[in-house]
């Protein structure tokens, strides 16, 4: 299947809208700035439905494609916010507010969807309805929760979803995805150690140390997953922040810890929140103090439906040929709130090549634009075992 002619030529102008995002990064919710340019850009390109506020600050585009014989309605998501990091890229549009970066790609993948929608609103040429979802708050703020608990599904009766990532480290031109896990659930782990305090120098031994009994804490946690999830299956827990203390001569009465908690499997998830609760207060009392736990979950698996990461899987063969493309991928343990969607419906998240250069969240990464320029439209026309799905994947 050709690349389209006339998204290749939106490159320079996805590429003008990227940098404008790029220089005006907006964290979680407060993305306000950049979802007004959505819906404005959306208006004019003549979508059917523009909806802003889902999910309190995500914006909806809706495209009707002239036939609609198949029902079928198709979501497409990308996420428009930034992370909290000071640039040090050095690209000339870097961001101009300070402590805010789009260190992780969003500019990009809200880029390529805008060009995508205004192919779709230009040419129609599909069977169905497109659903256009721009999210907010991927980066711990669960904006694609808030948008399905805010009727995203249902109100636009969405069958499928599909999502997507720039990938740095994957060579430009290819892509990976697979059925299953993805990527891995994401929570947050909070253990406040109760002692007693004394004097560190003259009656250490009056004292219960919770700094003494937090560091054990550490160290016991990460039997967790040597010794109780199956070595065959994957887990994290990895101890992030520990804070203690106001001077260099006093125990503490207490110690905090955080960190987080990633694994790729709901059993094996049920299994390290109640482990971590147990030996924290257990390594605890063995020391004379005590432990509360407070485990958070925050994103579940990102779990690709097999029917459809295998449709995507198919579609890139078409158009970038087998051997650029995984379909196999092996799950990574980083995390995306597009779980939540595909908790709701089935669908696939998709990874995009972008070639050598800095991981996301890198204070220096810089998106590749020319990935921009490959954009495809993607359409599987109905026979008598399926109906039509029409799709954009935005690939290398």
């Amino acid at each position: 299947m050709p690349i389209v002619n006339r998204v290749a030529a939106l490159s320079d102008e996805m590429a003008a809208w990227r940098h404008d995002f790029h220089e005006n990064p907006e964290l979680l919710y407060e993305v306000h700035r950049t979802a007004g340019i959505v819906a404005e850009k959306l208006r004019e390109f003549g979508c059917d439905e523009v909806v802003t506020g889902i999910g309190r600050t995500g914006v909806v585009g809706v495209i009707r494609g002239r036939k609609s014989a198949s029902g079928k309605t198709i979501g497409l998501r990308a996420d428009m916010d930034a992370l909290p990091i000071m640039e040090t890229s050095g690209v000339p549009y870097a961001s101009k507010v300070p402590g805010k970066m789009h260190a992780c790609g969003h500019d990009g993948h809200t880029a390529m969807l805008l060009g995508a929608a205004k192919y779709l609103a230009e040419t129609r040429n599909f069977d169905g309805t497109a659903i256009m979802i721009f999210q907010p708050a991927e980066e711990g703020g669960g904006g694609g929760k808030a948008m399905v608990e805010d009727g995203l599904m249902t109100r636009w009766n969405i069958q499928e979803v599909y999502g997507m990532h720039n990938m740095p480290g994957l060579p430009e031109g290819h892509f990976a995805t697979t059925p299953g896990a993805m990527l891995a659930s994401s929570d947050n782990i909070q253990i406040t150690v109760h002692g007693k305090g004394g004097h560190a120098g003259a009656g250490p031994h009056k004292s219960v140390d919770s700094v003494l009994i937090g560091s054990q804490i550490v160290n016991a946690l990460q039997s967790i997953v040597a010794r109780n999830v199956d070595p065959l299956k994957s887990a994290v827990i990895s101890i992030t922040q520990f804070h203690s203390g106001t001077a260099f001569n006093i125990i503490p009465e207490v110690a905090e810890l955080g960190g987080t908690v990633r694994t790729l499997d709901p059993e094996v998830r049920d299994l390290v929140e109640r482990r971590i609760g147990e030996v924290a207060e257990s390594v605890a009392r063995a020391y004379g103090g005590s432990a509360e736990t407070k485990y958070t979950r925050m994103y579940p698996v990102t779990m690709n439906h097999a029917r459809e990461a295998g449709l995507a899987a198919d579609v890139a063969r078409d158009i970038v040929g087998t051997d650029r493309v995984n379909d196999k991928f092996i799950p990574m343990m980083g995390a995306e709130d597009f779980s939540f969607m595909l908790e709701a419906r089935p669908g696939a998240m998709v990874l995009v090549g972008m070639g050598d250069g800095n991981e996301c969240h890198h204070p220096a990464y810089v998106f590749n634009d020319n990935i921009l320029g490959h954009a495809y439209c993607l359409t599987y026309r109905c026979s008598r075992a399926r109906s039509v799905a029409s799709f954009i994947l935005l690939l290398a």
